[in-house]
């Protein structure tokens, strides 16, 4: 399971990606397609468009880090609703990256207080 701060947010980038690319040109996407700052500290998920692929590109502190699976078998499933904005919860994405398909999965109904 990830355990991260309540304040990283996890975008999830809605367009396939070259897994070629590197730090720079993510961080590029992340402000041109995704529209964030990718100094944020937050997590920006790719993938590329077979599936079977991932990286995750974040800032830490002093440098860019990131982070990238490669499937053997099978493909990674992030869900198409509930994130329309594309943004995944920590619990979404560590199921997606556990091979769960989180499309399939439903979520029982909770007490969730807006903030003001």
């Amino acid at each position: 399971m990830l355990s991260l701060p309540p304040s990283v947010r996890i975008f999830l980038c809605r367009v396939p990606t070259d897994m070629r690319r590197s730090f720079d040109s993510l961080a590029l996407m992340v402000e041109q397609v995704i529209g964030a700052d990718p100094y944020s500290g937050h997590l920006f998920v790719f993938r590329n468009r077979r599936g079977d692929r991932v990286k995750i590109l974040y800032w830490s502190r002093d440098g860019y880090a990131l982070w990238y699976k490669r499937l053997e078998k099978g493909v990674f499933r992030f869900a198409s609703k509930g994130c329309d904005d594309g943004e995944l919860s920590a619990v979404e994405l560590a199921m997606a990256l556990d091979g769960i398909d989180i499309r399939e999965t439903t979520r029982g109904r909770r007490f969730f207080r807006q903030s003001v």
